[in-house]
């Protein structure tokens, strides 16, 4: 492991060294009106009943608007509508009289809301559809007001009323939203080409948002003023190094989303739950966060991060400690001939090819082989979202509610029902979920080890410091993207005579 670390190290410092030789031999271009985004991967898809990567998650709370948003601590609070609980099995909404219209001049009415959610509700290949099952009906009460009448009581019913609001018309005539956005958000969609670009509504200003998968090609077009802003996926030495940088500014904040690594419980190894003990106890997740994660990355034991307003009434549960000793002592109990050979699939991004070649070194004396395949983020995704892999690493992004735990966990949420890739199925589990006892469902989550908790990865953006109003989140959403400003030459050459 540590040669490998070495060997990281070493590569960064080689690079470091050439990349100051090519920018010192550089002219950085003039200034241009656009802000350029570079991202690691761009969205799939621009429809929110489809969407379910971090990308097309971000860019879709950009473009649209839903009835419901969370508030710092993950509660729900009113974003297009305010609603009242009619009896246990009602709720009615009242739109906002102040809402911005679609973005093809339409106003966005009561219609338009249930039009989109009955439109969900049939959809067959969507893993939202099934979170919104337990709707019996949506009734348009007048323009500004719907009822939701559900088939069982669910005091977080709201809390699931996040999707983006799509127009009635164009449902009708089954636009493509995944290639051709039409909201009511801040941002519009402009063209999709060989970058996404959009418009914000109130000014006109383009934001671009380019996919530079090489993380080191992101870092060279951000000091070379080709590209204004980047947000995370880098590794902490090149997040060091542009912190040195006078003509760049970096901002970091402690990070929300759960990184995991995702295991296929119909796999016959991996279903022992003293198999998954011994993955468990073979990675050693603090020395990967002290050696190659950037700052305020936090080790985790669940899901949810330690202030989610959940995790209050949840006993504490200690992250499994690395221990490989224990590790092969749990295969032998298991009856595994050592070595025993998994397959662990992740992207072709540079720093999650590290973190699997480092985690690769730490079960070597565990005796576990892991086998590594790193494919493009397109096949890599499929895979995962098809069952196709035995050992996966990803990131759950922007959760908000313990309902993912339903989502991804529930024996009735396999794909396409929602996102229980692992195909994990567990009748005590399902009881808990059912009864929303969430504290215990997130005991019974942490023995069972459907899947193996890394961290909470910390969050940067690193931004020319002619962008002025954008900073990270700690769920990595991109809203600031509403508010960011470029300062005009005009004004900094005036701040620089008056200093």
């Amino acid at each position: 492991m540590l040669k490998s670390i070495k060997s990281s190290r070493f590569k960064i410092s080689v690079f470091i060294t050439l990349l100051a030789l090519f920018l010192a031999a550089c002219q950085k271009p003039a200034p241009y009106a656009e802000i350029n985004f570079a991202m690691a991967q761009a969205p799939l898809n621009l429809d929110p009943r489809y969407a379910t990567d971090a990308a097309s998650a971000r860019v879709n709370r950009l473009i649209y608007q839903s009835l419901v948003d969370f508030d710092a601590n993950a509660k729900p609070i009113p974003s297009l509508a305010t609603w009242v609980q009619v009896n246990p099995t009602q709720y009615r909404f009242v739109l906002n009289h102040q809402r911005a219209k679609f973005h093809h001049k339409k106003r966005l009415t009561a219609q338009d809301v249930k039009v989109t959610y009955d439109s969900l509700v049939r959809l067959k290949d969507s893993a939202q559809a099934a979170e919104f099952a337990n709707i019996q009906s949506i009734q348009v009460l007048d323009d500004e007001t719907i009822l939701f009448e559900l088939n069982q009581p669910d005091r977080n019913f709201p809390a699931k009323l996040i999707i983006g609001i799509l127009p009635q018309d164009l449902i009708i005539k089954k636009h493509d939203f995944s290639h051709h956005p039409i909201g009511n958000g801040a941002l519009k969609f402009v063209s999709w080409q060989n970058k996404l670009t959009l418009s914000r509504v109130n000014d006109n200003q383009k934001i671009s948002l380019v996919e530079v998968k090489d993380p080191t090609v992101r870092v060279l077009k951000l000091l070379r003023g080709e590209v204004d802003l980047l947000q995370g996926d880098l590794p902490p030495e090149l997040v060091k190094y542009l912190q040195t940088k006078p003509e760049v500014e970096v901002n970091t904040v402690k990070g929300a989303n759960f990184s995991y690594m995702g295991l296929n419980m119909q796999d016959p190894l991996l279903e022992n739950i003293k198999v998954r003990q011994a993955i468990a106890h073979a990675i050693d997740s603090n020395a990967i966060i002290q050696q190659v994660m950037v700052p305020n990355t936090r080790i985790a034991g669940v899901i949810l991060p330690p202030e989610h307003y959940t995790n209050a009434l949840s006993p504490t549960m200690q992250p499994y400690a690395y221990n490989p000793v224990l590790s092969k002592q749990l295969l032998t109990e298991a009856g595994i001939q050592l070595p025993l050979k998994l397959v662990y699939k992740t992207s072709t991004d540079a720093q999650r090819v590290r973190f699997a070649t480092i985690m690769q070194a730490q079960m070597q004396p565990a005796g576990i082989q892991l086998e590594i395949k790193s494919l493009d983020w397109g096949t890599f995704f499929e895979d995962v979202k098809q069952g196709n892999f035995q050992l996966f690493g990803l990131t759950w992004v922007g959760i908000k509610t313990p309902e993912i735990y339903v989502k991804a966990l529930g024996s009735q949420s396999f794909p396409p029902n929602g996102f229980n890739r692992g195909h994990y199925t567990d009748a005590e589990l399902d009881a808990l979920l059912a009864n929303e006892n969430w504290p215990a469902a997130t005991q019974r989550i942490y023995q069972q080890l459907p899947y193996i908790p890394l961290w909470y990865e910390g969050q940067f953006a690193a931004t020319r410091k002619d962008i002025k109003n954008y900073a990270p989140k700690p769920d990595g959403n991109w809203d600031d993207l509403i508010t960011i400003t470029r300062q005009s030459l005009q004004t900094q050459q005036q701040k620089a005579q008056l200093q």
